[in-house]
């Protein structure tokens, strides 16, 4: 159960962190944000930064037991 949660919250912090850099016209280095077309809206998204954020956020649940 705490990595569903941890999927949820991996997937919120990489739409904000991806919106607000892809926004700016940036690929953020090392996080590789990059658009990508979903239906007919552009969406920024970031395959390291999620994995970082899933981990990071299963690590913070887990602890929390």
């Amino acid at each position: 159960m705490d990595m569903l949660k941890a999927f949820v919250l991996g997937t919120a912090l990489t739409l904000v962190v991806a919106i607000v850099v892809g926004s700016q016209g940036s690929s953020g280095g090392a996080l590789a944000v990059h658009s990508m077309a979903l239906g007919n809206k552009e969406v920024f998204w970031s395959w390291p930064l999620f994995l970082t954020g899933t981990g990071l956020s299963w690590g913070i649940l887990a602890m929390q037991r």
